[in-house]
């Protein structure tokens, strides 16, 4: 017998196409009547679920967050065995990302963007998905052996924070190619230093 697949709800049918018309559109330029055209729902099934459009920006900048930690984690599992190559990883994915001709940028640089105080709901997601990958990066640090795992983690976030804006900015791929050979040396530093 087939395993049932459960149909998604209202709240995520709602997320989910929030998600595809922030990211061809803009936060501020998608309108809630977009949305719930895209998403098949009345509009008081999206009061029900969320306050505000803040708030549904919020709870989908929270899912990206988590599908796209989700998405890295096993990528880098199923990339090396090796600790330094794992660390270094985080940069491959990164160069097929931009790569993708689809890819219309980092939607949590462009939410912090959009919404530059830093007391937003929104920006403050966009900085929550930070901390979360600082957490991230900071176990592979130490997974690696680095002595400061933390200091480590920040540097080379700040590397591919950056190399991901220029190709957003710019283009191409050369930016993150050019953060992974960075990388590269402040681990080697790292490890050198230890």
């Amino acid at each position: 017998m087939p395993a049932q697949t459960t149909k998604p709800t209202k709240r995520d049918q709602l997320i989910d196409a929030a998600l595809e018309l922030f990211d061809a559109g803009g936060f501020h330029a998608t309108g809630i009547d977009a949305i719930i055209a895209r998403a098949g729902v009345a509009k008081m099934t999206l009061y029900k679920h969320f306050g505000s459009k803040e708030e549904l920006i919020v709870a989908a900048l929270d899912r990206q967050s988590e599908d796209a930690l989700a998405c890295m984690k096993s990528k880098i599992e199923a990339s090396s065995s090796d600790p330094e190559e794992r660390l270094l990883a985080i940069f491959d994915i990164a160069e097929k990302q931009c790569a993708d001709k689809g890819w219309r940028g980092c939607a949590f640089l462009r939410a912090s963007g959009e919404f530059g105080d830093l007391d937003c709901a929104v920006h403050a997601a966009a900085a929550n998905h930070g901390a979360r990958m600082h957490e991230f990066v900071s176990q592979l640090c130490s997974d690696a052996g680095v002595t400061n795992p933390a200091c480590l983690a920040q540097q080379l976030l700040v590397l591919h924070t950056g190399a991901i804006a220029s190709a957003q900015i710019a283009g191409g791929t050369d930016p993150v190619c050019s953060a992974r050979t960075s990388a590269r040396i402040l681990i080697d530093a790292t490890r050198a230093a230890g």
